[in-house]
Order: structure tokens, then C-alpha cells, then sequence
């Protein structure tokens, strides 16, 4: 056997030198224009080299650099929805999948988890709904958070539920719900709602969220007199009614509409927090009968001057930053008498802006009582 028998077959690295001669062999039998060195314009680098892992010095080279590997058969590739649960125990009670792509909920093949009580599919690719009806005696929480979802169907044989989130998604109407009656928890943030309806049935509903939506009038929430929490931020009200039946409501939040006035509130005498920020309000006024009230922010309001706190003697923090307040007299008298009050916000106003050097001491000096001025503390609890 001759040496060069003998010898093993090894391929051109790449990055090597080019051999002239060999380059001018090749030239006459492809015509195609080299430089004096025999490049031929093509730049060869290993894919490896395009990574930031570190490249084993001794693994064998078993691919050819002229072809790229996009140009070979794909590998295999799972959907996105199959086989993530294969190795979840068919015992687990609480089932999570958050940003994985899912677009089938039938590919998951739930109906294997006989106690799942909460199922949880943020953020994926989900249109419609399809929980098996399997689940329903045991399932109490659902979430779809941040879906592709615009119609609320698959539910009728989920009776137990206590928690349904469809925040994030495409939805329209309010539909199909009136039998879940014993949902305590509801969030429909970030859809492309215009009417609160067909809620009568839920009487148990501790909390509704609709912020973000397109809502232009509070309507329809008469029967939920269990509702401790309603969130209507970033829609389009401009008028606060239908809320007299909600006597056991503690929060009420409505920042960011189109509200000029207070109004309609006098029945909520549980009310525990207002906020009602970003807003065209001038002045404060009707919350005469709110005397629970903790927390107020009114923050953004074209407000000029403080009033009507007067009853509220149970307030711990006052937010009015970005309003038009510009006298230390009016926070005075309005908010001094008020023991229980540790946070007040004012920056943004023409009070804080014209003496900044001297904005805090002088709250410090209107509001002994405080621990929070702005982000700042000024006194230890």
C-alpha cells in the first residue's frame, strides 16, 4: 500500500491559506475571476464561529462549508403545544404554561388531570376555549391572560368557577356568563369592551376589572351587590352613576376618563379608596357621605384649590401631584385635622415648583402628622 493509500481523508479547512497553483487548476475549468491570491470573493466561515460557545478544538468537521445547513432537511419539530405536559403528574392540581407558543388547548389533552382546580395559559396564542367539560367539577380558576381570544364561549359546564381572567385579549361583548354564579373574581382589562352587560346573574362577584376598555357609561352593575372592587380606569366615562345598589364597594377606581365633576357616590359609605387621577376635575366635592375613606388620589386634575375633605377623618393618604394647588393655607386647613394621615403627594403643583428648595418643609410644617412627603420620608414610624 502506497503512502498516499495509506494517508486518511481529511477536506480543506476553510480558513486555511489557498494554494495558488491549485486555484489556478480550478480557475481554467470555472472561468470565474480570483484575486493574486486565488480568492474567489466568497467568504467561508465555520457557523460554529458565529456563536458566542466556545468551539471544541478536536470535534470533527463533518458538514461542507460551501453548503449551508438551511439548505439540508429540517429536523423534526414538535408543535408548540404538544408533549409540554408529558411529564406533569396526572395527581398535579395546578396546571401553568405561560408564554409557550400554545395555539390548540385540545392538544394538551387536559382531560388527563382529574383534580386541576386552577389552569393558568398566559400569554400564548389561544382563539377560543376548549377546557374538556371533564374538568368542571374540580376546575375553580382560569386564566388566559394576554390571548388571541375574542368570543367567551366553552364555559357552560364550568359552574364551580370562583376566578376567570380574560384580561388582554380580543373581546367585544360580555357573553355567556350569567351561570357561573359562583365567580368572586373578574378581569376583562385590555379588550375592546363598549357596554357592561349581562352580569346580572353574579351575584357572588367580590371584584370586576374593565380598565382599558371602551366603556362610556357605568351601567349594568345594579344586582352585583357583593362587588367590593370595581376597576374602570382608561375608558371613556364621563359621568360616575349606577353605583347605588353597591353599598358594600371599598375601592373604587375610574383614573383616566373623561369625568368634570364627583358625583353619584353618596350610597357608598363602605368606600375605602377613590381613585380618580387623570381626569378633568376642577374642584372636590360630593363625598360628604364617604367618611370611611383612606386612600384619595386625585392626582393630574386641573384642581386649583382644596376642598370639601372636611368629613373624611379616617384618611392615611391624600395623592394630588400635577394638579394647579398653589396654596400652603388651603392643605392646612383641609388635611391638619386629619390624625390618621402618614402620605400626602404634591410635586407638580405651582406650590412645589415656584420654591422647590423649600416645598417640603413647609407640607412639614402644614402636616405634622405625616411620615411621607412625595417618595421621601420624613419621619420614622
Amino acid at each position: 500500500m502506497t503512502e498516499q493509500e495509506s494517508a486518511p481523508h481529511s477536506e480543506r479547512d476553510p480558513a486555511a491559506p489557498v494554494d495558488a497553483k491549485e486555484t489556478r487548476d480550478e480557475d481554467k475549468e470555472d472561468h470565474k475571476p480570483r484575486d493574486s491570491n486565488g480568492w474567489d470573493g466568497k467568504l467561508r466561515i465555520d457557523k460554529m464561529s458565529l456563536t458566542d460557545e466556545p468551539r471544541d478544538p478536536h470535534a470533527q468537521v463533518v458538514s461542507d462549508p460551501e453548503v449551508s445547513d438551511d439548505e439540508g432537511p429540517p429536523p423534526e419539530q414538535l408543535a408548540a403545544d404538544e408533549d409540554l405536559l408529558d411529564d406533569t403528574p396526572e395527581d398535579e392540581e395546578e396546571i401553568e404554561l405561560v408564554h409557550c407558543k400554545i395555539s390548540d388547548m385540545t392538544s394538551l389533552r387536559l382531560e388527563r388531570f382529574k383534580q386541576m382546580k386552577r389552569l393558568c395559559l398566559r400569554q400564548n396564542r389561544i382563539e377560543s376555549i376548549a377546557i374538556p367539560p371533564d374538568s368542571a367539577p374540580t376546575l375553580t380558576e382560569i386564566d388566559l391572560y394576554d390571548n388571541l381570544i375574542a368570543h367567551i364561549k366553552g364555559l357552560d359546564a364550568f359552574t364551580e368557577l370562583t376566578s376567570l381572567d380574560l384580561s388582554f385579549n380580543k373581546i367585544k361583548h360580555i357573553k355567556r356568563l350569567s351561570h357561573l354564579t359562583k365567580l368572586k373574581d373578574l378581569y376583562f382589562v385590555q379588550n375592546k369592551i363598549s357596554t357592561i352587560e349581562n352580569l346580572e346573574g353574579l351575584s357572588n362577584l367580590r371584584q370586576i376589572e374593565l380598565g382599558a376598555n371602551r366603556v362610556r357609561e357605568i351601567q349594568g352593575l345594579e344586582t352585583l351587590t357583593a362587588l367590593e372592587e370595581l376597576w374602570l380606569g382608561k375608558n371613556k366615562i364621563t359621568e360616575i352613576k349606577g353605583l347605588d345598589t353597591l353599598s358594600n364597594l371599598k375601592i373604587l377606581s375610574i383614573q383616566s376618563n373623561r369625568l368634570h365633576t364627583i358625583t353619584g357616590l353618596e350610597n357608598l359609605t363602605n368606600l375605602e379608596e377613590l381613585h380618580i387621577s387623570h381626569n378633568l376635575l376642577t374642584e372636590l366635592s360630593g363625598l360628604d357621605n364617604n367618611t370611611n375613606l383612606r386612600v384619595i388620589d386625585i392626582s393630574a386634575n386641573p384642581i386649583e384649590h382644596l376642598g370639601g375633605l372636611k368629613s373624611l377623618k379616617h384618611l392615611t393618604e391624600f395623592w394630588a401631584s400635577n394638579c394647579k394647588l398653589s396654596d400652603y393655607a388651603e392643605i392646612e386647613r383641609e388635611l391638619r385635622d386629619k390624625e390618621e394621615l402618614e402620605t400626602v403627594y404634591f410635586e407638580g403643583n405651582p406650590l412645589q415648583r415656584s420654591q422647590p428648595a423649600l416645598y417640603r418643609n413647609k407640607v412639614r410644617l402644614a402636616l405634622p402628622q405625616v411620615v411621607q412627603i412625595d417618595a421621601t420620608f420624613v419621619k420614622q414610624v
